[in-house]
């Protein structure tokens, strides 16, 4: 006897939806093991010494007030320089 029946879609639909469909999740960075060594390598050493947003902030401030310290000792030793006769 030959076979009749060789694929049915029947209930299919229903077990898909009894868990709910999902979205294949993306990760949020992608594998390196296949990239290029020498990529790698460098990528690893340039995030060891990338400096975060908030350290940045913090080096810009410590700056800023050194500047403004140099400023005033200009401006009083120029005061100081005037205010000799």
């Amino acid at each position: 006897m030959a076979k009749s029946k060789n694929h049915t879609n029947r209930n299919k639909s229903r077990k898909d939806h009894k868990n709910g469909i999902k979205k294949p999740k993306v990760p949020r960075f992608p594998d390196r093991l296949g990239c290029c060594p020498k990529f790698r390598r460098n990528l690893r050493k340039s995030r060891k010494n990338q400096v975060s947003l908030r350290e940045q902030r913090k080096r810009c401030e410590r700056r800023r007030k050194v500047r403004e310290i140099k400023l005033q000792a200009i401006k009083q030793e120029q005061e100081a320089i005037m205010a000799k006769p």
